[in-house]
């Protein structure tokens, strides 16, 4: 008899993050590229990246009209060194914990700076006929 094993989803150490919104009827999570993509109110809020620098902690959405005023308000919120068109908060920033809070918080209460619509998917033809 064979033994089926199932192999357990390892959860991103970032999960608790997005605790707050959760609940939320429109929230959707999926992976993306190797990160948790985090969708709310039809919008890509967040991404939850676990991994080396640039690439550990959140990666903020937004359109660039909105950076300014978003690296205002959250002081270790930078713009992403490799993805220029988001922003980032880094695990290592001195407050990740409470501007991650801040940051999640703003997108529950449907912050427009924060998210950005996602793209339409085209459909290939399939080759075959």
């Amino acid at each position: 008899m064979a033994s089926s094993t199932k192999k357990k989803k390892k959860l991103n150490p970032f999960q608790w993050v997005v605790e707050p919104i959760m609940d939320e009827p429109s929230y959707l999570q999926k992976s993306m590229f190797g990160c948790q993509a985090c969708y709310l109110h039809g919008r890509l809020v967040l991404l939850l990246t676990s991994g080396a620098e640039p690439w550990n902690g959140l990666l903020i959405p937004t359109d660039h009209q909105f950076h300014d005023a978003i690296c205002k308000d959250f002081k270790t919120v930078k713009q992403h060194s490799v993805l220029k068109k988001w922003l980032y908060l880094s695990e290592a920033s001195e407050d990740f914990e409470s501007e991650a809070a801040g940051v999640v918080e703003a997108i529950r209460i449907n912050d427009e700076r924060f998210g950005v619509e996602p793209k339409e998917r085209v459909k290939r033809k399939s080759k075959k006929q």
